[in-house]
């Protein structure tokens, strides 16, 4: 994989659209940056590692808390 990422890369990879890449981008979820004069974005793919990462944790959490909930109904 290369270092930097387009939206486009990210899109393909998440199989999702490039416009729901972007929203997550401005919202923060995703971290990037522009670059060049066209403001191109970019995302580092070391970051993009730990974005799928911190997903998968999230997951992790929502199962455990699911479990607990139902061991005490």
């Amino acid at each position: 994989m290369a270092r930097f990422m387009t939206l486009t890369d990210v899109a393909e990879e998440l199989q999702i659209s490039a416009a729901a890449v972007r929203n997550m981008v401005l919202k923060g979820e995703l971290e990037a940056f522009q670059i060049g004069g066209r403001g191109q974005w970019r995302v580092d793919s070391q970051k993009f590692e730990q974005f799928i990462e911190e997903l998968h944790e999230e997951q992790r959490q929502r199962v455990a808390e699911e479990q607990h909930t139902d061991q005490h109904q």
